[in-house]
């Protein structure tokens, strides 16, 4: 019998809560984890035509592929189902039909398998990616930022989560996509608008720093992106259109605004934890601007900084995989009765953050 406390331990992770179709093998033991195998399948062909993510669109291709990435994701670590000790799986929150297509494979692996399995909180996922990557202590802080999520977190344990604020409206990689659409940018909107921004004057449009004024650390970006709509009309009405320097200028602008909002909260939130660590993870997380803002703010914190590889920030199964060992380790594992979950909070104490984005419900 595996030796989950202590023995060498070799998880399946499963990811389906947005538009990647994600399978991993992880193995962790006395040496330090180990990813054998991180497959993703994107979609982003397939929503090219829509300006975002169609839930519909998405259950329907993770029905499709999930089979196929586990199948590649074995025969890349070179294992079979029978050497794998469990199977983690991404159980919420997220798009409900994705979800479920992930939770209802996992069940049936179990069942077949006989091998434990492990419901996972997508956001704690992210959350622990720093400790897969760089082997962190607890406690530290981490900004979630990501095309569904935007959240300050102090991570005390592998299910020990406080939230210190987050976004009440549209996530960050919403806003970019959003942006990104009224500029005709096309899809993922975030490195495209970032792409445009490096041409652009950031100080050329005058828009907001939405709930500066607030001493908390919770965030708007709906404004922010409003701003940037009305901006574009009132070119448009002036001169007739946009030019390329227009379009640049915009982007440039609304990346300024969104990285001086995420660099203050953070700023706030490092002050008010006295976290001796600062981690960053999701999609938005790759866009360079932001983070190297990020790390400034945690130099002037005298933090550790810490972001995972980018491949690793944005959605993917080794997270899952490694989250689901965490908690395998702690004793957690789950049953039948599995459910999946559209709205599932880290931090349960926490009031309800407001709000719902294209990309997911809000925890």
């Amino acid at each position: 019998m595996t030796d989950f406390a202590a023995g060498p331990v070799t998880v399946l992770g499963l990811e389906s809560s947005c538009d990647d179709t994600a399978a991993a093998v992880l193995r962790g033991g006395p040496g330090g984890p180990e990813i054998l195998a991180n497959i993703v399948i994107g979609q982003t062909d397939l929503h090219a035509g829509y300006g975002g993510v169609v839930p519909e669109i998405a259950a329907r291709a993770h029905a499709e592929k999930l089979d196929i990435v586990v199948e590649r994701a074995l025969a890349e670590a070179r294992l079979s189902l029978k050497r794998i000790d469990a199977i983690a799986v991404t159980a919420g929150p997220g798009l409900i039909g994705g979800v479920m297509a992930g939770v209802m494979l996992a069940k049936g692996l179990a069942a077949s398998t006989g091998k434990p399995m492990i419901g996972v909180n997508h956001l704690a996922g992210h959350a622990l990616t720093p400790r897969l990557t760089d082997r962190v202590d607890f406690p530290y802080l981490m900004l979630l930022v990501s095309g569904g999520h935007c959240q300050f977190l102090l991570v005390e344990g592998a299910e020990q989560f406080t939230r210190l604020g987050g976004t009440i409206d549209d996530a960050p990689g919403e806003a970019f996509d959003k942006v990104a659409k009224l500029l005709g940018l096309g899809q993922p909107g975030g490195p495209l608008v970032e792409a445009e921004a490096r041409a652009g004057d950031p100080k050329r449009f005058k828009l907001p720093r939405p709930l500066l004024d607030r001493p908390d650390c919770d965030m708007s970006f709906s404004g922010l992106k409003t701003a940037v709509l009305r901006s574009r009309d009132a070119l448009c009405t002036a001169q007739g259109g946009l030019y390329a320097q227009d379009r640049a200028d915009l982007c440039a602008g609304f990346q300024a605004a969104m990285a001086d909002v995420l660099a203050e909260k953070t700023r706030r939130a490092l002050v008010k934890t006295g976290a001796p660590m600062l981690a960053v993870a999701g999609g938005v997380a790759a866009n360079q601007v932001l983070r190297a803002r990020l790390e400034q703010v945690a130099a002037n914190a005298e933090a550790r900084f810490v972001a995972p590889p980018l491949k690793l920030c944005t959605d993917n199964a080794a997270m899952i995989a490694w989250a689901g060992l965490e908690r395998l380790r702690a004793g957690g594992r789950d049953d039948m009765s599995l459910a999946a979950r559209p709205r599932w909070p880290l931090d349960t104490s926490a009031a309800p953050m407001l709000g719902a984005g294209k990309k997911g419900a809000k925890a």
